[in-house]
């Protein structure tokens, strides 16, 4: 018998085998994702209780949901109940509003789907890059501020992105695979999607382009687009043709929408103005995207992009999934001026920088080496926490300045002081000893951010939005009135203003110390 120290022969298998590198075991899948959901939920359970609802149509979406849930039915068009926004959203939102109270009905939705959010996009990342890129990726995502926010208010943006992410997912798949049902399923999860909100449509068209561009097999690129875009059809169909039934115009939401994004741009002024909106629609996607999910993370996503375009051909559609989109909104926001983008509009767009990230690390350290590339990495993960952390803090109940400016990026979201000073004050004097509110409208809206959180009930809230404004406060004489500066109240012919009098028809009030600017509180005499 050979003894234990003898040299092993050239070609016994004990050297073949030892050639042969062992393969990295991967952690169990459901760990990763369990500990990813944990990341996600963490934060957001911070900011939670902290956060209220502002930005993106949350108080409208949900005065929404709770008037269909008055009259469950099934929403066929823009006057049917959803106005402007996907009608899906207000089921969600109504189902939630009958176990939740209507603060945080919405709140709770876009909670629920903006952590689920991590486990598509891990699946996502780890197809293409392995499951350390995948756990980069929800790790990013975890921390990424503007979501933070997204995903603890009543906006459709962090639901919408969990349906966008399950298609990003989804189609990877059937990609890979060649496969029907997962071609099927994302089909299906983009009609959700496109029921949601409207720029979710584009991907229709987008999606059922790519398997002709990089499929060898063309008999099967043609038909896996053919199969995709008729699967993605049945909602948008449907919709488009209640909305020509009420409206005589199959796409009357959108183009409500576009109307009201181009007045919005005529509307920021022309001249040296124009081009300083021109300005800033050039470099919004970038921008946002360097800044929300901070410039190492960003930078890093960026150039895994880069490298992935020239070296994973598989990938490049999941790239113009990204590229497109903003190069559209870029092109009517700089060129055309006929849209105005906000930090909202880029989630979609922004998320697919993530799970790049690993790979972009991967370049540094190639042509930096190891050390540096570490250095860098360490760095951005610092700025990813660190950042949303300091903005938070800055723009949380303070306002004014820049501070107004970031707050729809920012980890929390909370109204106006004077706005909340006014509340707490109805809330006491009105709606705890069950008397009526007269409320002024505003151009910024601030009149639902008050009407909503005040609570009170229709039959005890006299609104001049509503039609039946002047009958309802001449006969019900509310004992209080919120005006707003340049609100439209004073426009009407039959109100006037005189110093701290103000007459609405046969009412008479006189306006109450405390309240700050816009807001003006006014008590019956």
């Amino acid at each position: 018998m050979a003894s234990a120290l003898s040299p092993v022969p050239a070609d016994s298998p004990e050297v073949v085998l030892s050639a042969v590198p062992e393969l990295e075991r991967e952690p169990s899948p459901r760990l990763l994702i369990g500990l990813l959901l944990v990341a996600a939920l963490l934060p957001r359970l911070v900011v939670f209780p902290l956060n209220e609802n502002l930005y993106g149509d949350a108080v409208a979406r949900t005065e929404l949901a709770e008037r269909w849930l008055q009259a469950p039915h099934f929403i066929e068009s823009f006057k049917d109940g959803a106005l402007q926004f996907g009608p899906l959203h207000l089921y969600l939102v109504g189902a939630a509003l009958t176990v939740l109270e209507r603060e945080h009905a919405g709140r709770a939705v876009s909670l629920l789907f903006g952590v689920l959010s991590v486990v598509p996009l891990f699946a996502l990342t780890r197809r293409f890059f392995g499951w350390r890129a995948g756990l980069w990726a929800g790790l990013g995502f975890s921390v990424w501020g503007m979501h933070l926010q997204f995903s603890t208010t009543a906006g459709s943006e962090a639901v919408a992105l969990f349906f966008m992410l399950c298609v990003f997912a989804l189609f990877a798949q059937a990609l890979a695979e060649n496969r029907f049902g997962p071609l099927f399923s994302a089909a299906v999860v983009l009609n959700l999607a496109c029921a949601l909100r409207y720029d979710a449509w584009m991907y229709i068209p987008l999606l059922a382009v790519m398997p002709l561009l990089w499929r060898r097999d063309k008999v099967a690129g043609v038909t896996m687009a053919v199969a995709f875009g008729l699967l993605c059809l049945p909602f948008p169909l449907l919709w488009m043709q209640g909305n020509e039934l009420a409206h005589g115009d199959p796409l009357y939401p959108i183009t409500y929408i576009d109307e009201f994004h181009r007045g919005w741009a005529a509307s920021s002024g022309g001249g040296a103005m124009q081009w300083v909106l021109r300005a800033q629609g050039l470099g919004f996607w970038p921008a946002v995207a360097l800044f929300t999910l901070t410039p190492g993370v960003a930078l890093l996503g960026m150039a895994g992009m880069v490298r992935a375009w020239r070296e994973r051909p598989e990938t490049r559609w999941l790239v113009l999934a990204a590229l497109l989109p903003a190069a559209y909104y870029t092109f009517r926001a700089a060129v055309r001026v006929d849209f105005i983008p906000l930090g909202r509009f880029t989630v979609t767009q922004v998320v697919l920088v993530l799970p790049f990230v690993a790979l972009g690390f991967s370049s540094l350290a190639r042509a930096w080496g190891e050390r540096a590339g570490r250095a860098v990495a360490g760095g951005s993960v610092a700025l990813a926490v660190v950042m949303p952390v300091a903005l938070g803090i800055s723009t949380f109940r303070v306002d004014g300045g820049w501070r107004d400016s970031l707050r729809p990026v920012s980890p929390t979201s909370t109204n106006p002081q004077p706005v909340m000073r006014v509340v707490r004050f109805l809330e006491a004097e009105v709606a705890e000893k069950g008397k009526a509110l007269v409320l002024d409208s505003d151009d910024r809206y601030m009149d639902l951010q008050v009407g909503f959180f005040v609570g009170l009930p229709r039959e005890r809230l006299v609104r001049l939005r509503w039609a039946d404004f002047r009958q309802r406060v001449e006969t019900e004489r509310p004992e209080y009135l919120v005006r707003f500066d340049e609100g439209a109240l004073t426009r009407e012919p039959w109100v006037k203003l005189e110093g701290r009098v103000l007459t609405v028809g046969n009412v008479t009030y006189e306006e109450l110390d405390g309240f700050s600017p816009p807001l003006h509180v006014y008590q019956r005499r």
